[in-house]
């Protein structure tokens, strides 16, 4: 971790385009400004941890979900023989079409 002393109003760079900037210090409070470009996002960390712990619990199933899961694929058919035809039979077409008339 690199570690930065800074009076208010001075500022350090970070890559090419991001300008953090101590702006004021009351006490253990320091207030800080952070120049960069709209697609760059910034989080504290604490809400960036809530983030990411949300984001994995929503993108993991539940157990009840595997459960599911697991109960519907093992009672589909395995083999092609097993499955019933997907599209209708043939079906005559209706007297006077060009098709009807062979």
């Amino acid at each position: 971790m690199l570690v930065l002393s800074r009076r208010p109003q001075q500022s350090f760079v970070i890559g090419h385009d991001i300008v953090v900037t101590v702006l004021e210090v009351n006490g253990d409070t320091v207030r800080v400004g952070i120049a960069a470009p709209r697609d760059v996002t910034i989080h504290r960390e604490e809400v960036y941890r809530e983030l990411q712990a949300a984001n994995t619990t929503a993108a993991s199933p539940s157990s009840d979900a595997i459960a599911a899961f697991t109960r519907s694929a093992s009672s589909r058919p395995t083999s092609k023989k097993d499955v019933e035809p997907s599209r209708p039979q043939h079906q005559a077409e209706p007297p006077g079409s060009p098709e009807s008339t062979t």
